[in-house]
């Protein structure tokens, strides 16, 4: 039987088992569901309830405690960046290494850090903020709730509410054209596959410099010998993973407080004792003439010297954290001075020592003092190292959660902090990666220009992106957007095209880290993308189901069951397909949605939202959770808590019509339910390829079976007790697809 998917109204998406349905709540609705005559709009009143978004607790904070976070921040958010004078001279390859090249490399380290960190990221990104979160994901959901798109979906929503701010222009254009959206789409996958590849090569390129040290004080130690003991460290700091950082984090924040105070005093002794005019390289005339007389070599240097400023992005993506003060006054009081006086003592030394810039960081330090260096140096790359990690498997929480990543093993190592999450799977694969980068690459340049590349992608991309907030939800005058962006992208652009001259000497690492994870995204979204299609196409309104329940060969029976459906504006097909050969249904049915929403966390008082369906015994919910939220549906606390809001629903939407009699008679049948046992029912749906397909088409859904076949189950992460749980199984024959038809065509899918 042929049908075509109609456009749909909301956005919805799916983890084949699972749920997820994004809703867009920047539009405020507060009318409460009543009792409506018609069944068919059931549906759509619980659509409009949950457009409400849920209440955020605001972060309110005294000075002391905005100092005590940003004592914190030190070794949390701000680890890579103030490691990079470890790696940053021994990246490049200077040819003339004369007191007025290295004046004029330390005039484009200082305006680096001064534009891209203090204005950029400690001024203007920690303003853009989704809801307390940060990050390139943060400013996509940000920018899609704003200009009404599904955030998972290349079909736009738009709900109507009067209270709903006008879009812009630039807004309209995006929610009109399915390429930009596609454009926006990409762009924000680009940079999540990029930051994930930072946490490859963060702890690569952060530990081989730390271990490096070595070979000063001890000449014949090997450069292989270096590699095999950052490997080793490496190993141990991935094999401790699985026990969280809960018990030695207290030490994070003391190490890179020591190291952001020794390294500028270091800086200043270098200053005084070799070249105390340092200072004069703060003119940018320095930067103009060091482009005069090097030419394409000055321009090519720069894929070093944009080293300065890694692990800037971790200022913005670690507001949900901290809070913007903390982050501003670490940044500005105590990181930016520390870098800036390492980086001129550093400039100090090798001016008077021109041809000792490949161990910049060692030489420069004092012999007195150089073990203890050393020492800190090297707890200061593995605090560096274990940052970037546990970002990187928070980025990967949230990409399960929101259903963008194959679902894999995600474990809380801590109770006190929720946000602390390991995963075995993307552990293992890390430290493969990084092992093999330091075996197989070995050089410190080779994994500096890799670095280079991820670091320039992800400011470039955040440029970007911000600058569509400025005109899309700030509504900054055009003068000061254009300004921002001229500066920026101009700044970030010459930077990109000098590292990308570094792509085949270590630079392809994390673009083909990055092509990869790319390829498994968009594979799962694709996949994904074709179900819900279906469901849309196939889903059974209220009126079907009250035709199946009047089959004389459909029985009702006694107990709760929570009917897990892909979509909320309908029942997914499977209903219709366990029916016919289960022959019954319970007598009190909750078709069931889980919701993730942008946000970090719901309330729980705005977790469960019910309504009644025009069906005596059925009723829908949606539970919401946000992305950083635990997920469980097992015990009976969760089970209270439904039928709860079941009655006091049930009590609630009672009209005038309805008896007291009937009022009790349903409430006690809700309990009765409860008693005589509760079950979950769910769909396990599989794709049938037909041939007539393209190759396209064949191609990306059978890698997505691939995908589906070897991820995690999940059962385990929604929580749902294994002897209650019914699986019902099903087939969607896929015969033909016109590529792009979810947003502009027929889709024909066919039920087997």
């Amino acid at each position: 039987m042929d049908r075509h998917v109609r456009p749909y109204d909301s956005a919805v998406t799916q983890s084949d088992d699972v749920v997820v349905t994004v809703i867009d709540h920047r539009n405020n609705n507060n009318d409460e569901v009543g009792a409506v005559s018609s069944r068919s709009s059931r549906f759509h009143d619980l659509n409009r309830l949950i457009q409400s978004p849920p209440t955020l607790d605001n972060k309110v904070t005294g000075k002391w405690q905005n100092l005590l976070l940003a004592y914190k921040t030190l070794g949390v958010v701000f680890g890579g960046l103030v490691t990079s004078p470890l790696y940053v001279y021994p990246s490049m390859q200077l040819k003339s290494p004369t007191e007025e090249n290295y004046l004029g490399i330390f005039s484009i380290i200082f305006w680096t850090l001064s534009l891209i960190g203090v204005v950029k990221y400690a001024s203007i990104a920690v303003r853009a903020d989704d809801q307390g979160e940060g990050g390139t994901f943060a400013l996509y959901s940000l920018l899609c709730r704003n200009i009404n798109i599904s955030i998972l979906s290349s079909k736009h929503s738009r709900t109507n509410s009067s209270t709903a701010e006008k879009p812009s222009k630039l807004g309209k254009f995006f929610e009109a054209s399915l390429v930009a959206r596609r454009v926006l789409l990409f762009i924000a996958i680009l940079g999540m596959c990029m930051l994930i590849g930072d946490g490859v090569l963060t702890p690569a390129i952060s530990v081989l410099s730390a271990m490096d040290g070595i070979k000063a004080p001890f000449p014949s130690f090997s450069k292989t010998w270096v590699e095999v003991l950052s490997a080793v460290v490496l190993i141990v700091l991935f094999l401790l993973q699985k026990y969280g950082t809960s018990r030695v984090s207290f030490l994070f924040s003391p190490i890179m407080g020591a190291w952001t105070l020794t390294t500028p005093l270091v800086g200043i002794y270098s200053i005084i004792k070799h070249y105390p005019s340092i200072y004069k390289a703060i003119s940018p005339h320095y930067i103009f003439s060091f482009f005069w007389r090097n030419g394409k070599e000055g321009w090519l240097l720069l894929s070093g010297t944009i080293l300065c400023i890694t692990g800037s992005e971790a200022m913005f993506a670690d507001l949900g954290h901290f809070n913007k003060s903390s982050i501003q006054i670490a940044f500005l009081f105590t990181i930016y001075p520390s870098l800036v006086l390492t980086y001129a003592g550093q400039t100090a030394y090798l001016i008077r020592n021109p041809y000792d810039h490949q161990d910049g960081f060692y030489k420069f330090i004092p012999s007195p003092v150089y073990w203890p260096m050393f020492v800190i140096a090297t707890l200061a790359a593995i605090v560096a190292s274990q940052s970037l990690i546990s970002a990187t498997f928070s980025i990967i929480k949230q990409s399960v959660a929101l259903d963008y990543f194959p679902r894999v093993k995600i474990v809380h190592t801590s109770t006190r902090q929720e946000g602390e999450v390991y995963s075995p799977e993307v552990n293992y694969i890390l430290m493969v990666i990084c092992v093999a980068v330091i075996l197989i690459f070995g050089d410190g340049q080779d994994i500096g220009n890799a670095f280079g590349v991820v670091v320039t992608m992800v400011m470039l991309i955040t440029t970007i992106m911000l600058t569509l907030v400025m005109i899309i939800i700030w509504r900054t005058p055009p003068v000061l957007v254009a300004l921002y962006f001229v500066i920026f992208f101009v700044m970030e652009g010459v930077y990109v095209s000098s590292v990308f001259t570094k792509i085949p000497e270590g630079g392809w690492i994390p673009f083909a880290i990055s092509v990869v994870l790319a390829f498994i995204m968009f594979g799962w979204f694709y996949g994904r993308q074709r179900k819900i299609e279906y469901e849309l196409t196939h889903k059974i309104d209220v009126d079907s189901l009250k035709a199946l329940l009047s089959d004389p060969g459909i029985q009702r029976v006694p107990g709760l069951c929570f009917f897990y459906t892909k979509i909320q504006d309908g029942l997914t097909p499977v209903l219709g397909h366990y029916m016919k050969n289960m022959k019954s249904l319970h007598n009190v049915t909750v078709f069931t949605t889980l919701r993730y929403l942008l946000v970090p966390k719901v309330p729980a008082h705005e977790r469960i939202i019910v309504n009644k369906l025009g069906l005596k015994g059925v009723y829908g919910c949606v539970i919401q959770y946000g992305y950083a939220d635990s997920l469980s549906l097992e015990g009976d606390d969760f089970v209270l808590q439904v039928t709860n809001s079941l009655q006091n629903h049930v009590r609630d939407s009672s009209d005038c019509a309805q008896s007291t009699t009937s009022l009790d008679e349903e409430i006690d049948d809700i309990k009765e339910a409860k008693l005589a046992g509760v079950v979950h029912v769910r769909g396990k749906t599989r794709f049938h390829i037909s041939k007539s397909c393209s190759w396209f088409d064949r191609t990306m859904l059978a890698f997505y079976e691939v995908l589906h076949s070897n991820c995690r189950s999940s059962l385990p992460a929604m929580g749902i007790p294994l002897p209650r749980c019914i699986e019902v199984g099903m087939h969607y024959e896929v015969y033909k697809i016109t590529v792009g038809s979810h947003a502009d065509g027929p889709v024909h899918l066919k039920l087997n």
